[in-house]
């Protein structure tokens, strides 16, 4: 199954907020949270989050990376559920530490909340306006830490760079769950699965097929779509290929075109974004990660490929 909606996918796994940028539930004896999404979303997360758990504790709060989409509403939820702990990477702690980091961060959020308080499906008044806030992590996460989260249930933690250097991903093993949003690719409205490494292919190459190793039952992708059963074969899949011939397609735009990445930027906006009907991510979000993914590729070119 290809899951694009809120609510129960199976097995304990929920989308709060909305399928665009979901914050994930696990619930049970003891619930757990992975993502925070948007910012300006983050009442809605809050709402969803209460209306499933009730007045049970929520103790955890697993980020992958902090990009804004990702992680926008933490500081709002570390209010709303008092002891939550937050856990990401040492790397994320330290990003969030940067004030150009932040200040990015408060820039894409307040474009998407132009973009998202004109969406006809959302509750316009539950909308925060202000700023993204930085937050504290509690939790600093390495490969292979093993959490505890209540009797039978763990989350093991997969270092899985390439997209961020930051990049965590999230496995249930007793659920077979997988939380690998960007680590695993990007399928859009369109099916078209976006190769989603920012700062080195080959390490994203690497970290998509090692979680693809895993007994993987439920797959968390980062934005729009869950795959359950045999759909999270096929998806893997695609997504290796995809990936490899993004690279090569990207290579033959760079020796075409003497190498400009302007012009890499101009063809592959116009066959990825500017077909998809959305929602999608903002352009300028769009345009930052893309100039940064062919720019890697061309500095690739030039040392051999």
């Amino acid at each position: 199954m290809v899951y694009n909606g809120k609510g129960l996918v199976k097995n304990g796994l929920y989308v709060t907020g909305f399928a665009w940028s979901p914050a994930y539930l696990v619930d049970g004896e003891v619930p757990v949270v992975f993502e925070s999404g948007f910012h300006c979303m983050a009442k809605i997360y809050e709402r969803d989050i209460k209306d499933i758990i009730q007045d049970k504790k929520l103790p955890y709060l697993f980020i992958t990376h902090v990009h804004y989409d990702h992680c926008g509403a933490t500081s709002y939820l570390q209010r709303a559920f008092p002891g939550i702990k937050v856990a990401s990477s040492q790397r994320a702690k330290e990003i969030l530490k940067r004030p150009n980091a932040v200040n990015l961060m408060k820039s894409l959020s307040k474009n998407a909340f132009g973009i998202i308080s004109k969406m006809e499906s959302v509750e316009r008044h539950m909308l925060l306006e202000d700023d993204f806030e930085a937050f504290y992590v509690d939790i600093s996460l390495k490969d292979m830490d093993v959490i505890d989260i209540c009797n039978g249930i763990s989350v093991q933690v997969f270092e899985t760079p390439g997209h961020t250097r930051d990049m965590l991903s999230y496995y249930i093993p007793e659920k077979k769950i997988l939380i690998a949003t960007e680590s695993t690719g990007c399928r859009n409205q369109t099916g078209h699965i976006i190769t989603e490494f920012l700062v080195d292919y080959d390490k994203y190459m690497s970290s998509l097929r090692r979680l693809s190793g895993l007994d993987i039952d439920i797959l968390c992708q980062g934005h729009h779509f869950v795959f359950t059963g045999d759909d999270v074969r096929r998806h893997l899949s695609k997504s290796i290929d995809s990936a490899e011939r993004f690279r090569d397609d990207v290579f033959k735009y760079l020796k075409s075109e003497g190498g400009s990445v302007d012009r890499g930027v101009e063809v592959v906006k116009a066959k990825e974004y500017d077909t998809n009907p959305g929602p999608k991510q903002p352009e300028k979000a769009y345009l930052i990660n893309l100039r940064t993914r062919i720019a890697h590729l061309a500095e690739r070119l030039a040392w051999g490929g």
